[in-house]
């Protein structure tokens, strides 16, 4: 997998590592607000320099042809006792974290104990019965049809603060009764499905998912403050809070109770992350033929190849290939990129939730790599609506659709109601969402949870059932039980 870098990615390498003279010294280098422990860039440290030494920030690593160039904190981790962002402070780097599921899929494929074509139904006979074959490869790629917990624990009341346990997202797959589509036929990303996958490699490997991970990948890699979060009850030493700003200068603590394993729930510190972007070009863990498949990208049905391989997005910035993750949960926003021609790997984690981990990667590899990008891409402007709004129901038409609806998936059931001329669907768990219409028996509301909003009627004409889609949710159906 290592692949020779440019020239003159070396000679940076080199002179941001020695610091030799006519470099500027690492110490010189570093931002007021920046917590160095090894080499830095000052041009890296100018795309951090909005971090203010008072607020949350951001920890960076940089390993270009094989060496750490720049590892730097910025801001700090825990705001009620001021303590500082370090590379060895340790974040929850959410959605990242599915490369490391995929590769313990992998890894026990490797073993022999896993058929990625098998049906999952095999290795986790709980799992419903929904009329079709779904199967390992189908969830590392999103396109099992798996509806996403997120969305469906949303119209379940659940807030994002609540407990969300990797058991109750189990227990909430297992009630479902139907898939947004037929595996394989699309494409939809579903976290709910490494889920699964992650119950798939218990079962399998005898082990908690913590556990094989452990065992497989982090201490073999050396990688001695990283597990997956499996109690978010534990006392994790060095852990950063996470916040959001507050609209008023300053922020508000966002709570993080989630362990979704494999899908998310991944802590872990910068030191600890180098280790494994250094991985993609030794293959310590896994072997070059494994390191290899985990950017092979997914194939439809129908041949098309997706962008998503193995827990990665596969891409290109600027003319030079690129593949990597985000993550987003709580105020933990976090991303990973690598460069593989030119042997450049990022990785950003924040501890807030509008640092824009991602375009500060992309702006730290324009550090390193910017003289042999293409131009940079042209802003894209917005389109001009000219649909004309649909017509407006009277309020005799709005009291068709009165009522209360059931989901048996959820075991929820909201009240739809008509007040000051529209519609209104009320739960106390959610509070109330106004619907807007949106086309013939069709509302939007919430998006978060009532996105598209679809009224069903029978050959009578009457209303019986409304369906919620969007996102990564389709077709979830509630049955009209009264009113």
């Amino acid at each position: 997998m290592y692949r020779s870098p440019r020239v003159s990615l070396v000679a940076l390498a080199t002179c941001f590592v020695l610091a030799p003279a006519g470099c500027s010294p690492a110490t010189q280098a570093s931002s007021a607000t920046a917590v160095t422990e090894g080499p830095s860039h000052p041009g890296v440290d100018a795309v951090f320099a909005d971090l203010g030494r008072d607020g949350p920030g951001a920890a960076v690593g940089v390993l270009l042809a094989g060496e750490i160039v720049h590892r730097a904190g910025y801001g700090v981790a825990h705001l009620d006792h001021g303590v500082p962002i370090t590379p060895g402070t340790v974040f929850d780097i959410a959605s990242i974290s599915k490369q490391f599921g995929a590769m313990a899929a992998l890894l026990l494929e490797a073993d022999g104990r896993l058929d990625l074509d098998e049906d999952v139904r095999a290795y986790v006979p709980e799992l419903p019965d929904f009329g079709v074959r779904i199967t390992p490869r189908h969830l590392i790629h999103h396109t099992s049809g798996i509806r996403d917990w997120v969305h469906v624990m949303s119209l379940a009341g659940l807030e994002r603060s609540d407990v969300i346990s990797f058991d109750r997202i189990l227990r909430m797959l297992f009630e479902q009764q139907a898939v947004n589509f037929d595996p394989g036929a699309e494409y939809a990303y579903s976290n709910t499905g490494y889920n699964l996958l992650a119950r798939v490699i218990e079962a399998q490997s005898g082990m908690s998912f913590r556990e094989f991970t452990q065992r497989r990948i982090f201490e073999p890699l050396g990688m001695s403050r990283t597990h997956f979060s499996d109690d978010h009850l534990e006392v994790v030493p060095g852990r950063a809070e996470s916040y959001s700003p507050d609209g008023d200068g300053g922020f508000v603590r966002q709570p993080n109770q989630l362990t979704a394993l494999a899908s998310s729930s991944l802590n872990t510190t910068i030191d600890d992350f180098i280790l494994w972007m250094r991985n993609y070009e030794t293959g310590e863990v896994g072997g070059e033929e494994v390191v290899k498949t985990m950017v092979e990208q997914g194939v439809l049905n129908d041949g098309e190849a997706l962008a998503y391989a193995h827990g990665l997005t596969v891409g290109a910035y600027r003319g030079l290939s690129n593949f990597g993750h985000g993550g987003s949960w709580a105020g933990y926003r976090t991303n990973f990129v690598r460069f593989p021609e030119q042997d450049l790997s990022i990785a950003v984690f924040c501890n807030v939730s509008d640092c824009d981990p991602a375009r500060r990667a992309l702006r730290v590899a324009e550090v390193f790599a910017g003289e042999l990008m293409g131009p940079a891409p042209e802003p894209v402007g917005s389109a001009e609506i000219t649909d004309a709004p649909p017509p407006t129901p009277t309020e005799a038409q709005l009291r068709e659709f009165a009522g209360r609806y059931r989901s048996p998936e959820l075991d929820m059931t909201y009240e739809i109601v008509v007040e000051h001329g529209s519609l209104v669907v009320r739960h106390w768990r959610t509070g109330p969402s106004a619907l807007a219409p949106a086309g013939e028996d069709t509302f939007t509301g919430n998006p978060r949870l009532f996105p598209e909003l679809l009224f069903w009627r029978d050959g009578a004409g009457s209303v019986v059932a409304f369906t919620v889609t969007g996102g990564r949710v389709r077709d979830l159906f509630f049955d009209r039980v009264g009113g």
